[in-house]
């Protein structure tokens, strides 16, 4: 009899044990300090810690089907899987040359056709849902969820609508995805006010979170709210659109009207975003992240070798400005001569025709303006070895994308810079894919302005050069003196470039002390010195570079101007050398044989020791450019010269206010 129950017993036991087996899982980063948590009880949570410290508290996920279902609710496991990924990414465009891609893979097989896909790296953790169902289905919506332990401090990129006193959060959903950051405790962001991503917290210890998207295909993108006045941040979409009408900017645009119940069409066998947490112990290791490459769908280009990063000499944000010349300076041939002209002494690769081109308000880019006669626009330009890139309103290439790909593609074009999309709901993003894959058939750049921030398709498409969803120097067109553009520039690196390359069209010739700035339209200035515009082609990573000033200023000032053209867009290599979100940042990278270094600093004047020990051995001399003494009061004061580079590899720079430093390495 007491066998019998010592049996009964040790049978119950088992079958608890087996349970708390099926219920709980881990997973780790194949350094051992982040471990992620899963948890399938009556729905599926997840945490995650980073060498103990909480980074994510239990969180749950969960994904509504318009069927009723529910994947997520009372998880059934039928088996789990691991893998272990350890192999390098060769990238044809990009700030390395190779990417180490290792990763533990933990997947929990569900009953009900669906699996959740967790990623650990030594970097941060990823999970996806996936599902493998007979027949296609409709998202109604998704719980994403991300709580924290404590009251933490958030770094918060809030939609912009000025268009509205109180915007709505359906009105939200129109929105250029470009502000500056708020600083404030979880607790305390606002309940009404979606964030757009990638968006930072201040984590246990001085660690930091960063969270975004990956592989945002057939989905709309994720916002986050804190929906409770808690320490907890709730992904919200946008539903997919019903109703749309054309208007906006120069009727450019597809504006939603009606929206239906539910935010995705889904193929029954499919795979969704990556929800992506990055985690640092240095600030600085978030200016050096590869989570979204890696986590990136892979090419669908076999070769890419025809893909040509490069600069550009650009017209909108110097308003045509130019003088010295004996024609009248506007949308005319006169005019893009000029710029070519300009472009092929500096050895600059481009020049973008931007809005003005084609007819206005017509939405139809095979209607183009008296003044301009493309063919003879390439033609010159390519005696000069200048390439031509065109400006369009996403509404006038969408309609008949197909054709006017072709048509330009044929006559020598090479590339688009779309606009105004303002959207990211699933119709917005496919429209995105499609642009991806219609200029890579016929072979032309897609550098997407007017767009949410990137999430991997640079990887998937690389003629996908660039983005922009960044509050870049066009904003000091017209932004009053309270917006801190300075201190933006040294907080973005950290967290909208963690997600891929932005279009910031730097390069400005007129310089601003922090008293001395004010918005001129045609006459625009930056804020902050002249080496900090040189220093930003270092820091920005910008596959497509614009020079944004005028042919005019920049000939003036031959010295910066030579130097900025000669400053790579892509890279061998990257290191991260120091940084502090909001205060500071300096970075190092490689071009063959030749180092380049940048730094920048907020409003306050920083000395800072830079470790150049990733030059190795051998003697260097490098080109500094540096802020002059008087650069606190006059920012376009600077100083260029030729130094040795210390054999301890230590190298001490001083930065003004606003103010930055960059230099070229290169061996005796």
């Amino acid at each position: 009899m007491k066998h019998r129950f010592f049996l009964f017993v040790l049978l119950m036991m088992l079958g608890q044990f087996a349970a708390l087996a099926q219920q709980s899982h881990t997973v780790q980063s194949p350094d051992g300090k982040i471990k992620a948590t899963v948890d399938l009880k009556d729905k599926i949570t997840y945490s995650v810690t980073h060498e103990g410290d909480q980074m994510i508290a239990p969180s749950p996920i969960s994904m509504q089907l318009t069927n009723g279902e529910t994947l997520g609710a009372n998880p059934r496991l039928r088996n789990a899987k691991r893998n272990t990924v350890n192999k390098t990414i060769q990238t044809p465009v990009y700030k390395r040359a190779e990417i180490k891609d290792n990763y533990n893979e933990l997947v929990l097989n569900l009953r009900g056709d669906y699996s959740v896909i967790f990623r650990a790296y030594n970097d941060g953790v990823a999970y996806r849902f996936a599902t493998s169902k007979r027949r296609d289905f409709n998202v109604q919506s998704e719980e994403a969820t991300f709580n924290f332990d404590k009251d933490y401090t958030a770094i918060v990129p809030y939609v912009k609508q000025e268009q509205f006193e109180n915007p709505t959060i359906e009105q939200q959903f129109d929105n250029s995805f470009e502000n500056t950051y708020t600083h404030s405790p979880l607790s305390q962001l606002d309940q009404n006010h979606l964030a757009f991503l990638p968006l930072a917290v201040e984590a246990a210890n001085g660690k930091k979170v960063v969270i975004t998207e990956v592989d945002l295909e057939s989905y709309p993108g994720m916002y986050l709210l804190n929906k409770n006045g808690q320490t907890s941040l709730s992904g919200v979409f946008p539903a997919y659109p019903k109703k749309v009408e054309q208007g906006g900017h120069n009727e450019l645009q597809m504006l939603v009207k009606e929206r239906e119940n539910f935010i995705a069409k889904a193929k029954g066998t499919r795979e969704f975003p990556w929800r992506a947490i990055v985690i640092a112990a240095e600030d600085k290791e978030l200016a050096d992240s590869d989570m979204v490459y890696k986590l990136a769908e892979p090419s669908r280009i076999k070769d890419a070798s025809w893909v040509k990063p490069g600069k550009v000499a650009w017209d909108w944000w110097n308003d045509w400005n130019i003088t010295g010349v004996d024609f009248k300076a506007g949308i005319n041939n006169e005019t893009y001569k000029h710029y070519i002209d300009f472009a092929s002494e500096n050895n600059i690769e481009y020049v973008i025709l931007d809005e003005g081109w084609a007819v206005n308000l017509q939405a139809d880019l095979m209607q183009v303006v008296p003044e301009i006669d493309l063919k003879e626009l390439i033609a010159y330009g390519k005696q000069k070895n200048v390439d031509i890139i065109l400006w369009a309103g996403y509404y006038a290439f969408d309609r008949d994308m197909e054709n006017i790909s072709k048509h330009y593609a044929d006559m020598g074009v090479k590339g688009f810079k779309v606009d105004f999309m303002n959207r990211d709901d699933q119709e917005m993003v496919d429209f995105f894919y499609r642009a991806a894959e219609t200029g890579a058939r016929h072979k032309l750049l897609m550098d997407f302005h007017g767009a949410y921030k990137p999430t991997g398709l640079q990887r998937t498409y690389p003629n996908v050069i660039n983005f922009e969803g960044v509050h870049g120097l066009e904003q000091m067109k017209w932004s009053s003196p309270e917006v801190d553009q300075v201190t933006y520039d040294v907080t973005m690196p950290f967290i909208r470039m963690l997600a891929g390359p932005i279009d910031y069209t730097q390069g400005a010739m007129r310089n601003a002390t922090r008293s001395n700035y004010r918005p001129i339209n045609s006459e625009p200035m930056s804020q902050g010195t002249r080496t900090r515009q040189l220093a930003e082609y270092v820091i920005f990573e910008s596959p497509i570079n614009m020079l944004a000033d005028t042919p005019t200023n920049y000939k003036k000032e031959q010295e910066s101007t030579t130097f900025i053209a000669a400053v790579p867009e892509v890279w061998d290599n990257t290191v991260a050398l120091d940084g502090k979100i909001g205060e500071h940042i300096a970075i190092a990278r490689r071009k063959g044989n030749e180092w380049y270094v940048g730094a920048l600093t907020n409003w306050t004047p920083r000395e800072m020791e830079l470790d150049l020990s990733f030059l190795g051995e051998g003697n260097y001399k490098a080109e500094v450019f540096k802020d002059g003494v008087n650069a606190d009061r006059n920012a376009a004061d600077y100083n260029r010269e030729i130094i040795d580079v210390p054999q301890d590899r230590k190298l001490k720079i001083a930065m003004a206010p606003g103010g930055g430093y960059v230099a070229r390495f290169y061996k005796q």
